[in-house]
């Protein structure tokens, strides 16, 4: 993940490919680096943000769906074809949801 550019992309079966070829095997499972990609505890410093489905799906960041946009926006990625799975959309509702519920509760009262 560390030689994927700023502001680029690649998928899991594209990071499996390539783990694959160094290794010498014939094949490896994009299941599995989705896997590995999940377990990242570094991941401002390792961009496991960069990593999407070959369908140009938004899923497998640790931080949420909703920070990958964002983390990739900042970096001025070409979002133009990548998509929320709708098992994601639902999360991501329900984080902003929450998100202002938090802003209602620490805002002052008005007088």
């Amino acid at each position: 993940m560390c030689d994927i550019p700023y502001g680029h992309l690649t998928t899991y079966g594209e990071i499996a490919r390539k783990i694959a070829a160094q290794r010498g095997l014939a094949s490896m499972s994009a299941q599995a680096v989705g896997g590995a990609v999940g377990h990242n505890p570094i991941s401002l410093i390792i961009p496991c943000h960069r990593v999407v489905g070959a369908n140009g799906s938004l899923i497998g960041y640790a931080g949420g769906v909703e920070r990958k946009i964002q983390l990739l926006k900042l970096e001025g990625t070409d979002c133009i074809k990548l998509f929320v799975p709708k098992k994601c959309e639902l999360r991501v509702e329900q984080a902003q949801s929450k998100g202002e519920q938090k802003m209602r509760k620490s805002k002052p009262a008005e007088e």
